[in-house]
């Protein structure tokens, strides 16, 4: 995915913006050949055998004794990545994947990612000669011989992997430290290269969808607002085929009643957006569907005040519309022949004499009314206008809204599973299975019609923070802007932030749903 340079918002400074990292994230580019390389940095991988880690095998390719494995301590375990000098100069690499499975892969992938990126940062960190990681031209390549049988999923999954685990944001005066930039993967005798190269660019363009994500959710609140947020999506979307981007600013939102979102936005002084991206490939097939995601660059609460303790994570408030740029962006360089647009609704959920109140009432996109019970409910105000409009405007066949919505999601469901409610058995099915395909776990909660009279206002047409369980209520609260469409709910507020590494997740902003979102319009095409 090439770099951009970072888009800089029209609104006044406060003090002096930090320079962020080039956005998009570069990612380490993945290629299969078809021999072994000498001279090369390589990996193999240790597999669990019938009396424990098979050594021999992956000692083979070094022209090494297994009991050199043995002794820097490797083993099958998903994940553990030990490197050891090589007789000839440079380094190995032995990483454990356990009996194999697909998901294992990923997970070794990640850890030889992030264990070469922290090799090379400390040799520069104690001054280290070159030849202490293999030859100077090659200290950012690897190698990974690839076992026999390797099927696409393997590649597939391997590749996220090493393209996602060793990633990283920082905000810092420090140089650019050195990463990992290639990999090659040796296929074995008699592979499909060509079909493995398929599967590694795709593979690549789902990683570069979650690595985006990560970057627009890691990126500060006070460089990252509205005008910023959706311009830079504008802006990358600009050179991608068939993919049209068009940002409204707060006048056109009031001209075309946009409530919701203008409430939401009026406490800031960093007015709203609405963005849309529009994918119309000419061989289209199958149903329009339409992507909504939650863009709140940050979320103080409003009035009703969120607790300082955590209120710093709420720069990640955005990760579903993130979620949805990225997919677009994957899905349009994937070309897939599948009508699809995106619509993120971005607002700055702040305090101040303009804010809106608990117990106003907001006229939506379309005519209905909310009555405001918690100005920290913010999410469901600017979906609301943003799922009415797609229903008007856009005809959507499935209309599927992401957001980091509920606190009570993430208490069911904890930090690594995504909430699922929708109206349509097929859909919610497909979702999942899309998740699955792309390691990304989602769980169907039910949208109980026992609560369904709680939506309903008294002073306005439904009710914003109705009572009952707080996750379902939510999603209820939504259904009464879909008209009826085919629609599901993805509440990711777990699943979108990291506190600590594990697989290819890193710790921050995680770009969760961005594949799942991608792979649910590759199974439409």
């Amino acid at each position: 995915m090439p770099g951009s340079s970072v888009f800089r918002s029209a609104q006044p400074a406060r003090g002096v913006e930090p320079e962020l990292p080039v956005i998009p994230t570069a990612l380490v580019e993945v290629d299969v050949v078809q021999r072994w390389r000498d001279g090369v940095p390589g990996a193999t991988a240790v597999f669990d055998g019938e009396s424990g880690p098979d050594l021999a095998a992956a000692a083979e390719p070094f022209s090494v004794d297994a009991e050199v494995l043995t002794a820097i301590g490797a083993s099958a375990s998903a994940g553990d990545a030990k490197a050891f000098p090589l007789r000839s100069g440079g380094t190995g690499w032995v990483v454990g994947v356990g009996s194999g499975e697909p998901a294992k892969w990923r997970t070794a992938g990640a850890a030889l990612a992030r264990s070469v990126r922290d090799r090379l940062s400390n040799a520069v960190d104690a001054d280290a000669e070159p030849g202490d990681l293999g030859e100077a031209s090659d200290a950012d390549y690897l190698q990974v011989q690839l076992p026999d049988d390797t099927g696409d999923e393997l590649v597939g999954e391997l590749t996220l992997g090493l393209a996602l685990g060793g990633y990283r944001f920082k905000v810092t005066a420090d140089p650019a430290p050195p990463r990992l930039r290639k990999v090659l993967l040796v296929a074995p005798a008699g592979a499909d290269v060509a079909a493995l190269r398929e599967s590694v660019r795709h593979a690549r363009e789902l990683a570069a969808a979650t690595a985006l994500a990560r970057d627009l959710a890691n990126a500060p609140s006070n460089v990252k607002d509205p005008a910023w947020f959706t311009g830079l999506a504008a802006e990358l979307a600009g050179p991608v085929p068939n993919l049209t981007a068009t940002v409204r600013d707060e006048k056109w939102l009031a001209d075309n009643g946009f409530g919701g979102i203008l409430a939401v936005g009026g406490g800031s002084s960093r007015p709203p957006r609405l963005l849309q991206l529009d994918y119309r490939p000419q061989d289209a097939t199958g149903p329009h569907l339409v992507l909504v995601g939650k863009g709140i660059t940050f979320d103080t609460g409003g009035i009703s005040l969120k607790p300082a303790e955590g209120m710093h994570l709420m720069r990640t408030d955005m990760s579903g519309g993130a979620a949805v740029i990225g997919a677009l962006l994957a899905i349009a360089r994937l070309g897939l022949p599948v009508k699809v647009t995106g619509l993120v609704p971005s607002a700055e959920n702040h305090v101040s004499g303009t804010a809106y109140r608990p117990g106003d009432v907001v006229r939506h996109y379309g005519g209905k009314t909310t009555e405001v019970g918690n100005t920290d409910a913010e999410g469901r105000m600017v979906l609301a206008d943003a799922m009415a409009y797609a229903v008007d405007k856009l005809q959507p066949d499935l209309l599927v809204d992401v957001a980091t919505l509920t606190g009570a999601m993430k208490v069911a469901l904890g930090l690594r599973t995504g909430g699922l409610l929708a109206t349509d058995d097929e859909l919610a099915e497909r979702i999942t299975e899309a998740g699955a395909r792309v390691g990304e776990t989602w769980w169907r909660m039910p949208l109980l019609e026992d609560h369904a009279d709680a939506v309903e206002g008294s002073l306005s047409d439904v009710k914003q923070t109705p009572t009952g369980p707080g996750g379902i209520t939510a999603a209820l609260f939504l259904r009464e802007f879909t008209s009826g469409a085919r629609w599901a709910h993805l509440d990711i507020a777990g699943p979108a932030r990291a506190d600590k590494d594990y697989s290819e997740v890193t710790v921050g902003g995680t770009g969760f749903a961005a594949r799942t979102l991608a792979e649910l319009a590759a199974s439409l095409a």
